[in-house]
């Protein structure tokens, strides 16, 4: 099949006040492609994306598709001409069905005299929901009975139901476990199959390497390089990103798996629903604990059960003599969490950096039932040169802020609270390689310091490059606990998930 342009982008910029977000950045998309967009965050991949798919308007440059200009002044512009946009934010509409999402703004084609058929829309859902291979959704249900993953789902539905010629993926796999990622993927693949176009953005290089057929590299909004398939290569791509050589041991040096005997953190025979049944562990000072497994193995429960912040069907956990019951009793004796889905679950988007870093410290920060604004600016600023968050001011929104530096708040408000255990659910998801980096050197330091680290995580290799134990977790059991060892495996581990 002969490829066709489908998107052109010329010269196009973008500032935010004194800061470029694009400079003259130009691209193609070919029918057939599956083009990787990639870049640290800061780069201006999802600026670029935004604006082809009208949420906002370039500064300058030009833009084409089928030879045609294309200039759209919304989303909806933007659908209108083929081009649909799935991003990592929640973009689903609470209080409503399933349906009422996927059809959002298209409600007339299922009215008659003013009267809205719910049946016939209930009818199309489904069918909607079936063309991307999803039965086990409900037309009828409420969103808000959806967990997260789900969600984004349906936003596949909804983009997807438009048949678009071009789709742009903005970071959703991020939210999606094995199966919602093998759905996408197989969405994608069609599509190129058709003729059609796909413009990827992601932080997993994996990923990337697994699916593209093309990548195209921004740095500090500018266009670095565009690779065809042969030229793809892992440790090219990274240096590309950052303008520098970064070798692939970011992770720990040393093989050292050595911890204090001392427990500070234990649970006995914990079981949270069907996911995670008669589980047991012990965390120890200077201990870097690792929890694998698939999505759906019950892992991200433990990071829940251990923080007191899920209800146990059985089972307890304890810390220094005391037993967990709620998350204020965990924060008391110095346990600290950072949650798999960061936006939602760790930090307050449309609150400052400020109160975010500040807000588990309330407490101790208190005196006589008063907290003068002066502790508060200190103990934000210490967190802010701590963690090199880069922002404007303490007083910034943390929607603001990159994947990147609201992770770094997520763990700031841990750190300024002096807590002595850590439980980190997936720290580095949605992350780019540099601060991922800076999260691996930051974790090992924990560590030397003699703070406990829980780390659950969906990647074997940060697991098996920075966990002293690794305890592999399969329907809801311990199926194998590995020692740190420089012969360990991925090979060695997957065999115990799946």
């Amino acid at each position: 099949m002969e490829k066709k342009e489908l998107l052109s982008c010329r010269g196009i910029s973008k500032r935010f006040g004194s800061t470029v977000a694009l400079d003259g950045v130009n691209l193609r998309l070919m029918s057939g492609d599956i083009r990787g967009l990639v870049g640290e965050n800061g780069s201006g991949k999802s600026t670029l994306s935004s604006i082809i798919a009208g949420v906002q308007l370039p500064d300058a440059g030009e833009m084409e598709r089928n030879e045609r200009p294309h200039k759209p002044a919304t989303m909806l512009d933007a659908q209108a001409n083929g081009i649909a946009m799935i991003v990592q934010e929640t973009g689903t509409v609470p209080g409503i069905t399933v349906a009422a999402n996927i059809f959002i703004g298209k409600e007339d084609q299922f009215s008659r005299g003013g009267i809205l058929r719910l049946r016939a829309m209930m009818c199309a859902a489904e069918k909607a929901l079936g063309r991307i291979g999803v039965t086990d959704i409900a037309p009828n249900a409420s969103i808000d009975s959806l967990n997260f993953e789900d969600r984004k789902i349906i936003e596949i539905a909804r983009a997807m139901y438009a048949e678009p010629d071009i789709l742009i993926v903005d970071e959703t796999t991020t939210a999606l476990s094995q199966r919602g990622r093998d759905i996408l993927y197989r969405i994608m693949r069609e599509m190129a199959s058709q003729g059609k176009g796909v413009l990827f953005i992601s932080h997993d290089m994996d990923e990337l390497m697994q699916v593209c057929n093309s990548i195209t590299v921004l740095r500090d909004g500018q266009l670095v390089a565009n690779l065809a398939r042969e030229e793809m290569e892992l440790n090219r791509i990274r240096t590309l990103m950052v303008g520098r050589e970064l070798s692939d041991d970011y992770y720990r040096a040393d093989y050292d798996g050595s911890y204090s005997p001392e427990v500070v953190l234990e649970g006995k025979h914990i079981t949270v629903g069907p996911m995670l049944e008669n589980f047991s562990f012990e965390l120890h000072a200077g201990e870097i604990l690792g929890i694998g497994g698939l999505t759906d193995s019950g892992m991200h429960d433990v990071g829940r059960a251990a923080f007191g912040a899920c209800k146990l069907l059985t089972g307890e956990v304890w810390s220094r003599g005391k037993r967990i019951h709620s998350p204020q009793d965990a924060i008391s004796v110095g346990v600290g969490y950072v949650p798999k889905n960061r936006d939602t679950d760790s930090i307050i988007l449309d609150a400052s950096i400020q109160d975010n870093i500040v807000l588990p410290a309330l407490k101790g920060l208190s005196h006589h039932t008063c907290i003068t604004p002066s502790s508060e600016r200190t103990l934000a600023q210490k967190g802010i040169e701590g963690l090199s968050i880069k922002c404007r001011e303490r007083e910034q929104d943390v929607r603001d802020l990159s994947g990147g530096n609201r992770q770094k708040v997520a763990v700031a408000k841990w750190i300024c609270n002096d807590t002595q255990i850590y439980i980190m659910d997936c720290p580095t998801r949605g992350i780019d390689i540099s601060v991922k980096a800076y999260m691996y050197q930051l974790i090992y330091r924990l560590k030397k310091e003699g703070k406990a680290i829980m780390m659950i995580s969906e990647e074997m290799a940060e697991l098996i490059g920075m966990c002293d134990r690794i305890m592999v977790l399969k329907d809801g059991k311990v199926t194998k606990t590995f020692e740190r060892s420089e012969t360990l495996t991925e090979t060695s581990i997957i065999h115990y998930m799946i």
